[in-house]
């Protein structure tokens, strides 16, 4: 399979040694899968998970909306779009110069004091608390949403959308763990009004968002070497 990002410059690696590198592991990967029932589109997101921590079972266990991945590259290539983290991690693990390309802007609250202390005044969780200071600062709506920790801000995210008509651009559903994480993707695995990409089960974390999430860059850069 010829890798989709071979022309690209801004979403490769920035040494011709690591980009050496890492397209010999996508080779690998793609030798080593085996069958799989993934698009084009959709394959260089999963590879990349798998890059991420050499784990084939998200070979299988990634799925996809229907319009996912279309969804995401179009808030990417729109510019200007927000990304909303459920944890600083995601924030921090992105690449600056690959965001700055497209005009992307990151944002988390979970560690925000008034985020803390609604937690603490109804007894909930601060991930809950954080999405909604994002509804409320008008984070949400056309945004990129990465959840890779926090299942409760995925279930929170979910109430949103179908009660309150928040609408992200694609939500990336990764809460690694053993209470409520599968169960949480599994609901937002139910929602049809909102494009997503989901890892079913209790994998998952913010290393995956943050993989996922840098596919999708690298697809609309090839994207826009092409319309160029």
């Amino acid at each position: 399979m010829t890798l989709t990002t071979a022309a690209n410059t801004v979403t490769e690696q920035l040494t011709e040694a690591g980009r050496a590198i890492e397209h010999d592991s996508f080779a690998i990967i793609d030798a080593e899968a085996g069958p799989h029932a993934y698009t084009a589109e959709q394959w260089p997101l999963v590879r990349r998970m798998i890059h991420a921590n050499a784990d084939f079972e998200f070979n299988g266990l990634t799925a996809f909306h229907p319009d996912a991945m279309q969804a995401g590259m179009n808030a990417v290539l729109k510019g200007g779009t927000p990304i909303v983290a459920d944890v600083e991690m995601i924030c921090v693990g992105l690449s600056k110069p690959r965001l700055q390309h497209f005009g992307l802007t990151t944002h988390h609250y979970i560690s925000d004091a008034d985020v803390i202390e609604a937690a603490k005044a109804v007894n909930s969780t601060r991930a809950v608390q954080a999405m909604r200071k994002a509804q409320r600062a008008g984070k949400l709506d056309g945004a990129i949403v990465g959840i890779g920790n926090a299942p409760t801000a995925l279930i929170e995210l979910v109430r949103l959308i179908k009660e309150e008509g928040v609408r992200p651009a694609l939500v990336v559903a990764m809460p690694v763990g053993f209470v409520s994480a599968a169960e949480s993707k599994d609901l937002m695995m139910t929602v049809n009004e909102v494009p997503w990409v989901a890892i079913k089960g209790r994998k998952g974390g913010s290393t995956l968002v943050v993989a996922a999430i840098h596919a999708m860059l690298s697809l609309a850069e090839a994207a826009q070497k092409k319309a160029a």
